[in-house]
């Protein structure tokens, strides 16, 4: 795979990948301002975004089967569409019910994009490309981030949040739908596996749990998605009660997110500097610190210097908790790693906005960041038991498992 081949299906990997993102990203406040609109409290908003990850936590394993037996691309496509259908469907939902159905199709839809799209990187990325590869992919996710809340935020006026949050919901449907013009031919042939390593059988889950790295790469990627979630599902919430509007909320989580960008940007120089544990076990401290930071009642200036450090600590955790697993994971079953890491990602989405709903409902909108903090110190020591760069004859496969993992020249 030449270079320019390899920057063409990346570009548009990463476009798809920004829509598909701005979309949720757009819809998830939405859902938690018109979930307020329609009488909602603050344990409803944190079970309606739990259910968002329910439908995905039981789909994911078995995607990842899929994938890792057949091609990736197929997932895309249908991903975009049960995202596009969520988002439209919430908007017009009615009752809380209804939008927590919608809110996990939504949530299904991303599951779908995501697993076919980090399979689709590791697939086609050469070993020694693929943090920098995940990094760059990852930044259409950021790029999805900082676009979606402020394009809320202009939309929701709270004067009328039940009618301008229907809306943004209508307008997040319709632009999740352009990721569908960037994924014509994406996935090059001689990637999909062939039919030997069909035949050679599926790798138990046990087994891939038990290669070193695919945990500590689980549990930090648990952790970072959980703040990011939480940040995205309760800062409206925290900005109704301390009087911050929807329009300066959308602007501070688009700060994390640009914050996010800008640390992937610098990413490969700060794993030259400081090698990948040590990488992560300080953000994730520092991370730790800064979300316990947002339960204080601080003054908005100092809320978005919070947030966009919050944002450049975040940025780390999930690129580099891909490279981990898929490095760790067995021959034969790297799209059913990243599949386990995205079910932990689901777990910790069904059980972090519930437990923050209960925590917020018992001692104030602010104490789920508390919460955060503690997940992050525990991922913060799990990080040093993450594996560093494997010598460069473990990095470079064999011919018969390069060819199985489609990045042969």
């Amino acid at each position: 795979m030449g270079p320019g081949g390899n920057r063409g299906w990346l570009l548009r990997l990463v476009i798809a990948f920004s829509f598909a993102q701005g979309a949720v990203s757009m819809a998830r406040p939405a859902v938690s301002y018109r979930a307020l609109a329609l009488g909602a409290d603050e344990r409803a908003v944190g079970v309606i975004a739990g259910v968002y990850a329910l439908l995905p936590l039981f789909a994911a394993v078995p995607l990842g089967r899929r994938t890792d037996h057949g091609r990736c691309a197929p997932l895309l496509p249908a991903g975009v569409v049960l995202i596009s259908g969520g988002c439209v469907l919430s908007g017009l939902a009615g009752s809380l019910w209804a939008m927590a159905l919608w809110s996990g199709v939504m949530g299904l839809g991303h599951l779908c994009f995501v697993i076919g799209a980090q399979s689709l990187v590791a697939r086609q990325s050469a070993p020694h490309d693929q943090d920098r590869n995940f990094g760059h992919f990852t930044i259409g996710a950021s790029l999805g981030q900082l676009i979606g809340p402020v394009a809320a935020g202009a939309v929701i006026d709270g004067r009328d949040m039940a009618g301008t949050s229907a809306l943004a919901l209508l307008a997040a449907g319709a632009g999740g739908a352009v990721a569908l013009t960037s994924l014509w031919r994406i996935e090059h042939r001689r990637t999909s596996p062939t039919s030997r390593t069909a035949a050679a059988g599926r790798v138990p889950v046990h087994r891939i749990l038990r290669a070193r790295g695919v945990p500590a790469g689980i549990l930090i990627s648990l952790s970072v998605l959980s703040a990011t979630d939480i940040l995205t599902a309760y800062l409206p919430v925290v900005g109704e009660h301390r009087g911050i509007a929807p329009s300066v909320i959308g602007l501070l989580l688009s700060l994390r997110a640009a914050a996010t960008i800008a640390c992937r940007l610098v990413l490969t120089p700060l794993l030259r500097l400081l090698g990948r544990p040590w990488l992560l076990t300080l953000t994730c401290l520092l991370a730790a610190l800064l979300c316990a930071g947002i339960a204080l009642p601080v003054p908005v200036w100092a809320l978005a210097v919070i947030l966009a450090a919050l944002g450049f600590c975040l940025g780390v955790g999930q690129p580099l908790s891909m490279t981990t697993v898929v490095r760790a994971a067995p021959d034969g079953a790297r799209s059913t790693a990243l599949a386990l890491r995205l079910t932990g990602n689901r777990l910790g989405q069904v059980a972090a906005p519930a437990a923050a709903g209960l925590v917020a409902g018992l001692a104030g909108v602010a104490a789920p960041f508390v919460m955060l903090g503690a997940l992050l110190l525990l991922s913060a020591a799990t990080g040093l038991r993450a594996p560093g760069d494997p010598p460069e004859s473990a990095t470079v496969p064999e011919p018969s498992r390069r060819h199985r993992a489609g990045t042969g020249h």
